[in-house]
């Protein structure tokens, strides 16, 4: 390849590499597709992307290519990315283990041989510091000035898309800590573990998603909605909420108004998160049959998320101790769970239930031994179902 022809080929890369990194707003899958690229662009071994922690005063990358689920930190100031970020210098270097300012403690743990090093801060349009690039070895020789120049215009395109992903981050951090406090605040009233019970829900609404398939997305929107699914509750009397003994059948029928109230308070929400808990809030206790409440939806005329949140929430209930019955054992429970396949719960759900079970027992196992529920929680689909 000439070398008009492999700047032109660095262009298109370039150019593509922009128009991802624009794209992606979460900061992990946004740093390993940085990581990915560059690696290619530059056509060398490794690429780490580090990004600066004030509040540790340390540099962290989850994206080290050959080391995946490592984090690894930095001091600011020290080693060769510490000494970049400081600095705000570029670093090539051709030989690692020549530079005093290189640590072999990495290389030793992974049995990697790092050889060439090219490090470039990475600055946001304030020309603040917020991390730095670390190219490894390059493929044929040493790195030169034309990478530089490359990784330094990487850096200026990657640096806004950082701190975009960055504020999404914080927002949707915020967002989830909002939708987590409502649901303590409906399950508080009528239960002591609430934060195994929430993320039991959480967690096994997750799995059971990723067991049928979904997309990533729409996981993720059960995963952080799911546990908004009793919020209605909020609007039931402590006298039937908490009541000790068997619910009348007028009780019965005001406590199931629970569905009703949940989609009332979180209808009509901009939040995707909120619309997802609002169909799960409203009719997790549709039956596939057409026997559930409150409308009697059957089939898929109910929510996939509500489908799948109660497989979920009966599983969880059912496993959960009640000062009027036993806990029963998971193997029990998910007995149960098969038997109503095509009754109470969508058949493709309950087969994505039966392919993940073995990560829900796991999940279980977290909080067995540790939670005590105490009156309230599904009472009714309880004392009238079981």
């Amino acid at each position: 390849m000439t070398r008009a022809e492999e700047l032109e080929n660095r262009l298109k890369l370039l150019v593509n590499f922009g128009g991802s990194v624009s794209k992606e707003t979460n900061l992990n899958r946004l740093l390993e597709l940085i990581a990915e690229q560059v690696k290619t662009i530059l056509v060398c071994d490794r690429c780490s992307v580090f990004i600066m922690d004030r509040q540790t005063n340390e540099l962290w990358s989850k994206v080290t290519l050959g080391l995946q689920h490592t984090e690894i930190r930095v001091p600011f100031g020290k080693g060769i990315v510490g000494h970049v970020a400081s600095s705000g210098l570029t670093l090539n270097i051709q030989d690692a283990y020549q530079d005093d300012r290189f640590t072999h403690d990495i290389d030793r743990l992974t049995g990697y041989r790092t050889r060439s090093i090219l490090a470039v801060p990475l600055k946001n349009v304030s020309g603040h510091i917020i991390g730095v690039f670390e190219a490894m070895n390059k493929v044929g020789g040493p790195f030169n000035v034309d990478d530089e120049g490359i990784l330094q215009l990487i850096s200026s395109l990657a640096a806004s898309g950082i701190e975009n992903a960055q504020l999404y981050e914080s927002l949707s951090k915020s967002q989830l800590e909002t939708i987590y406090r409502l649901a303590v605040t409906a399950e508080y009233r009528d239960q002591q573990d609430t934060a195994i019970h929430l993320r039991h829900i959480s967690e096994y609404s997750a799995l059971i998603a990723q067991g049928l398939g979904l997309p990533e997305r729409e996981v993720e929107n059960i995963r952080y909605a799911s546990p908004l699914h009793d919020i209605g509750k909020v609007g039931i009397a402590d006298a039937i909420l908490l009541k000790p003994g068997k619910l009348t059948p007028e009780e019965f029928e005001e406590m199931k108004k629970h569905t009703v109230y949940g989609a009332k308070i979180l209808c009509n929400a901009e939040s995707t998160l909120l619309q997802v808990a609002c169909k799960v809030a409203g009719s997790h206790h549709e039956r596939f049959d057409g026997t559930g409440y409150p409308a009697r939806l059957k089939a898929e005329q109910i929510p996939i998320y509500a489908r799948i949140v109660s497989v979920a929430d009966v599983f969880d209930a059912l496993c959960a101790q009640r000062v009027y019955k036993p806990k029963w054992d998971p193997q029990k429970a998910r007995e149960y769970i098969m038997e109503e396949n095509g009754k109470a719960f969508d058949p493709n759900v309950v087969q994505a239930f039966d392919r993940v079970f073995g990560d829900i027992l796991k999940m279980h196992a977290l909080g067995d031994g540790k939670s005590t529920i105490i009156p309230g929680i599904h009472r009714e689909m309880n004392r009238h179902n079981f």
